[in-house]
Protein backbone atom coordinates (compact mmCIF):
# COMPACT_ATOMS: atom_id res chain seq x y z
CA UNK A 1 0.00 0.00 0.00
CA UNK A 2 1.38 3.41 -1.01
CA UNK A 3 -0.26 6.15 1.08
CA UNK A 4 0.82 9.81 1.05
CA UNK A 5 -0.41 12.98 2.58
CA UNK A 6 -3.07 14.70 0.47
CA UNK A 7 -4.55 17.51 2.55
CA UNK A 8 -6.13 18.50 5.81
CA UNK A 9 -9.74 19.64 5.49
CA UNK A 10 -12.73 20.93 7.39
CA UNK A 11 -16.39 20.65 6.40
CA UNK A 12 -18.05 24.07 6.35
CA UNK A 13 -21.68 25.14 6.09
CA UNK A 14 -21.13 28.50 4.32
CA UNK A 15 -18.16 28.55 1.95
CA UNK A 16 -17.94 32.33 1.48
CA UNK A 17 -18.00 32.95 5.24
CA UNK A 18 -15.37 30.27 5.85
CA UNK A 19 -13.08 31.49 3.04
CA UNK A 20 -13.34 35.04 4.39
CA UNK A 21 -12.36 33.86 7.88
CA UNK A 22 -9.29 31.90 6.77
CA UNK A 23 -8.18 34.44 4.13
CA UNK A 24 -9.13 37.81 5.63
CA UNK A 25 -8.92 37.15 9.37
CA UNK A 26 -6.14 34.54 9.60
CA UNK A 27 -4.28 35.79 6.52
CA UNK A 28 -3.88 32.42 4.80
CA UNK A 29 -3.18 32.39 1.06
CA UNK A 30 -6.11 31.08 -1.00
CA UNK A 31 -4.46 29.07 -3.77
CA UNK A 32 -7.59 27.95 -5.68
CA UNK A 33 -11.33 27.68 -5.40
CA UNK A 34 -13.99 25.71 -7.21
CA UNK A 35 -16.35 23.50 -5.21
CA UNK A 36 -13.54 23.26 -2.64
CA UNK A 37 -11.42 26.17 -1.37
CA UNK A 38 -7.70 25.37 -1.16
CA UNK A 39 -5.10 27.14 0.94
CA UNK A 40 -1.35 26.63 0.86
CA UNK A 41 0.07 26.81 4.37
CA UNK A 42 3.85 26.50 4.14
CA UNK A 43 3.53 23.85 1.42
CA UNK A 44 0.70 21.95 3.15
CA UNK A 45 -2.66 21.74 1.44
CA UNK A 46 -5.61 22.80 3.62
CA UNK A 47 -9.11 22.57 2.12
CA UNK A 48 -12.56 23.80 3.02
CA UNK A 49 -15.19 21.33 1.82
CA UNK A 50 -18.88 22.29 1.60
CA UNK A 51 -21.33 20.45 3.83
CA UNK A 52 -24.48 21.12 5.81
CA UNK A 53 -24.82 23.09 9.06
CA UNK A 54 -23.50 21.44 12.20
CA UNK A 55 -21.20 19.07 10.34
CA UNK A 56 -17.98 20.89 11.36
CA UNK A 57 -15.47 19.08 13.49
CA UNK A 58 -12.89 16.36 13.38
CA UNK A 59 -9.21 17.07 13.12
CA UNK A 60 -7.57 20.32 13.99
CA UNK A 61 -5.57 22.91 12.16
CA UNK A 62 -2.54 24.16 14.07
CA UNK A 63 -0.96 27.47 13.10
CA UNK A 64 2.45 28.47 14.43
CA UNK A 65 3.16 32.05 15.50
CA UNK A 66 6.31 33.82 16.69
CA UNK A 67 4.42 35.88 19.29
CA UNK A 68 1.24 34.35 20.65
CA UNK A 69 0.36 37.39 22.78
CA UNK A 70 0.42 39.72 19.78
CA UNK A 71 -1.49 37.22 17.62
CA UNK A 72 -4.19 36.82 20.27
CA UNK A 73 -4.57 40.60 20.56
CA UNK A 74 -4.76 41.10 16.77
CA UNK A 75 -7.48 38.44 16.52
CA UNK A 76 -9.44 40.02 19.39
CA UNK A 77 -9.29 43.38 17.59
CA UNK A 78 -10.81 41.63 14.56
CA UNK A 79 -13.68 40.38 16.72
CA UNK A 80 -12.49 36.78 17.07
CA UNK A 81 -12.91 35.07 20.45
CA UNK A 82 -9.55 33.63 21.55
CA UNK A 83 -8.97 31.33 24.51
CA UNK A 84 -6.53 32.16 27.25
CA UNK A 85 -2.96 31.14 26.49
CA UNK A 86 -1.86 27.93 28.16
CA UNK A 87 1.74 26.82 28.72
CA UNK A 88 2.62 23.26 27.87
CA UNK A 89 5.94 21.47 28.09
CA UNK A 90 7.30 22.68 24.76
CA UNK A 91 5.48 25.96 24.20
CA UNK A 92 2.32 27.98 24.64
CA UNK A 93 -0.99 27.55 22.88
CA UNK A 94 -4.43 29.10 22.55
CA UNK A 95 -7.52 28.26 20.52
CA UNK A 96 -9.96 30.00 18.20
CA UNK A 97 -12.90 28.57 16.27
CA UNK A 98 -13.93 29.20 12.70
CA UNK A 99 -17.56 30.10 11.88
CA UNK A 100 -18.51 26.39 11.82
CA UNK A 101 -16.98 25.66 15.22
CA UNK A 102 -13.83 23.95 13.95
CA UNK A 103 -11.01 24.40 16.46
CA UNK A 104 -7.78 26.05 15.37
CA UNK A 105 -4.75 25.80 17.61
CA UNK A 106 -2.43 28.81 17.77
CA UNK A 107 1.02 27.66 18.76
CA UNK A 108 4.25 29.29 19.89
CA UNK A 109 7.24 27.03 20.46
CA UNK A 110 9.15 27.35 23.73
CA UNK A 111 12.23 28.75 21.92
CA UNK A 112 10.03 31.46 20.35
CA UNK A 113 8.49 32.23 23.77
CA UNK A 114 11.94 32.91 25.20
CA UNK A 115 12.87 35.16 22.25
CA UNK A 116 9.81 37.42 22.72
CA UNK A 117 10.38 38.11 26.42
Amino acid sequence: MDLRFDCFFYHVSEMDRAVSFYRDILGLRLSSRDVVARFDIDGVLFELVPDGPGRGGGGMLCLKTHNLSETREELRQLGVAVSEARSVENGTLAYVHDPDGNAICLWQERSECMATR
